[in-house]
């Protein structure tokens, strides 16, 4: 909210310097008068498209009308100042044509959409978007160029040929853009038929928000080890870049209801979940297609026992705890809605080879959740993490810090990441311990390498931590939204954790739970027993294959 404010604040600053560099352009007795409003619209520009400058994107028109005031201001500098200069007229003109261009250039874009990725018979050719924002710098770059040349009272041929340029790269963009519009139009034609004869036997929905790839990343491996045809139908483009990058199958985007007819084949057996997005439900409605809700991830968390899993004609999970889980917080589903196939996810992580006490300098993951999109969900330790990650150095262990995706989208706690990383890079500079975070822990290293990289693990509410479980090592939970005395009562998955007190929003007798932590570690039996209630009692060397087998019945 804070960002969308300062943006509206800019844009009006914009706005305001730009017409106020327009009136001294025509009323002030030097050109000089109008500089300083000019200097601070084009400075204001430059800020609000400082991520495009390094590839980033802008969106066309964006401050079309205060760039248009701008070469206005040019113009009048020219004319009343020193006579019209036919050059700097002509320069004027060119470029404003090419920044009033932008508002049919981003309609074109975005109607220059994908539809397939990786399908045969749907006569498209890989797909890229036009790149408005090119044409968007440089129209910028045609403005500064005439309010130059303007305020120099010469040299308005050099704004004539930028501006020349900046039109002709303008439409140039225009016509790429249309010819992908026809092909994105030939791909929707084309696209009932080329499905049908492509044969799949099931499809994968999935809409997210942008940077979520992670849930539907986990699942194709296993989705394409089954050895079947399938293609993944996504409902936005940002999806279909992310999914397009992770798989050979075909990708389809559809992103309306209506659309959903096209893609729904006689073959067609099965659709996959692995969210409980509201769009979902337009595939929903077809009910001669079973409908399997994978999720991504199990945990004691409130969305994993939202009552919208009842939509579902099976959901796949864990063990037996997650169906316990749904009953006793009131949401009752017939038994034969859940199918147990495990995490195939976690088939190789390394279970413990010894008690985390025979380790001298353990290494341990720190695996924060985030804020969670609303306040019942809000399990995130990161605002402690800080002194939880001192203790654990003070004691002598290195620490793998990889924080949920969605951290930084909370300012606060990114904040505290940062702080945490700045800390272990102070303690690697100094005592040389062997500290994995950043890019290497975040990017490079998957969960379950920084699983296997680990001899303990410190995290929240979530989802990894019944996947950590099954490498039988010890971890501790941080209890947040509920003090540690009741926290089980809550999230049973703390009966096999060392549970670390931050509710109020302090640490709690820490040093007493490390010592047990990574000491004597009297919950080892526990975590052997409760293993099986959260992960399935299934054979190890047949773990995942026990999921491809539950899938393959219903294909």
């Amino acid at each position: 909210m804070a960002s969308k404010t300062g943006g509206r604040i800019t844009a009006t600053a914009i706005d305001v310097a730009a017409l106020a560099a327009l009136l001294l352009a025509a009323v002030g007795s030097s050109r000089l008068w109008a500089l300083p409003p000019a200097l601070l619209a084009v400075g204001l520009l430059a800020w609000t498209w400082r991520d495009a400058w390094r590839g980033g994107a802008v969106t066309t028109s964006k401050a079309a009308v205060p760039r248009v005031l701008l070469l206005a201001s040019a113009y009048l500098l020219g004319a009343v100042h020193s006579g019209v200069d036919p050059a700097l007229a002509v320069g004027v003109a060119l470029a404003g044509l090419a920044v009033l261009s932008e508002t049919p250039m981003g309609f074109i874009s975005r109607a220059a959409y994908p539809v397939t990725a990786n399908l045969p018979g749907t006569g498209a050719s890989p797909y890229r978007r036009p790149n408005t924002s090119r044409a968007v710098l440089v129209n910028g770059a045609a403005v500064l160029v005439a309010l130059v040349c303007a305020f120099i009272g010469s040299l308005g041929v050099i704004a004539a040929a930028v501006s020349a340029a900046a039109l002709g790269l303008s439409l140039f963009t225009l016509w790429q853009g249309l010819g992908r519009v026809r092909a994105r139009q030939t791909s929707e034609q084309n696209l009932s038929k080329a499905l049908t004869a492509y044969e799949p036997a099931f499809v994968v929905h999935w809409t997210a928000p942008a940077g979520t790839a992670y849930q539907i990343a986990m699942w194709l491996p296993y989705l394409e080890r089954l050895g079947r045809k399938f293609f993944v139908l996504v409902r936005g483009e940002a999806n279909f870049s992310e999914v397009a990058a992770l798989t050979k199958a075909p990708v389809v985007l559809r992103t309306a209801l209506e659309d959903m007819d096209d893609v729904v084949t006689p073959s067609m057996r099965a659709a996959f979940y692995v969210n409980t997005a509201t769009k979902n439900n337009h595939l929903l409605r077809y009910t001669n297609l079973t409908h399997i809700q994978l999720n991504h991830g199990d945990s004691d968390k409130v969305p994993s026992h939202n009552p919208v899993f009842r939509m579902y004609d099976k959901n796949f999970v864990a063990g037996q705890a997650a169906i316990d889980r749904f009953a006793a917080n009131g949401v009752k589903m017939p038994i034969e809605m859940f199918t147990v196939v495990g995490r195939p996810q976690v088939e190789n992580v390394a279970v413990a080879a010894q008690p985390i006490a025979s380790i001298a300098n353990p290494r341990v993951l720190y695996a924060p959740t985030w804020a969670g999109f609303y306040a019942d969900s809000n399990y995130s330790s990161l605002h402690v993490g800080y002194d939880i990650v001192k203790a654990l150095v003070e004691r002598g262990c290195s620490i793998v810090f990889r924080p949920h995706p969605y951290s930084n989208r909370n300012p606060a706690l990114g904040r505290e990441g940062e702080r945490i990383r700045a800390l272990l890079a102070e303690d690697r500079k100094v005592n040389g311990r062997p500290h994995v975070f950043g890019k290497q822990a975040e990017v490079k290293m998957s969960v379950m390498d920084c699983f296997n990289a680990s001899d303990a693990m410190v995290s929240d509410v979530s989802s990894v931590v019944a996947d950590y479980l099954y490498s039988e090592k010890p971890f501790a939970m941080v209890a947040v939204s509920t003090p540690a005395v009741t926290f089980t009562d809550e999230f049973p998955l703390g009966r096999a954790s060392y549970v670390i007190d931050a509710h109020g929003g302090r640490v709690k007798g820490l040093d007493a739970i490390l010592d047990d932590f990574l000491g004597a570690d009297p919950l080892a039996s526990t975590r052997q027993d409760i293993k099986k209630y959260y992960l399935g009692d299934i054979p190890p060397e047949r773990y995942a294959q026990h999921f491809l087998d539950e899938a393959s019945r219903y294909l």
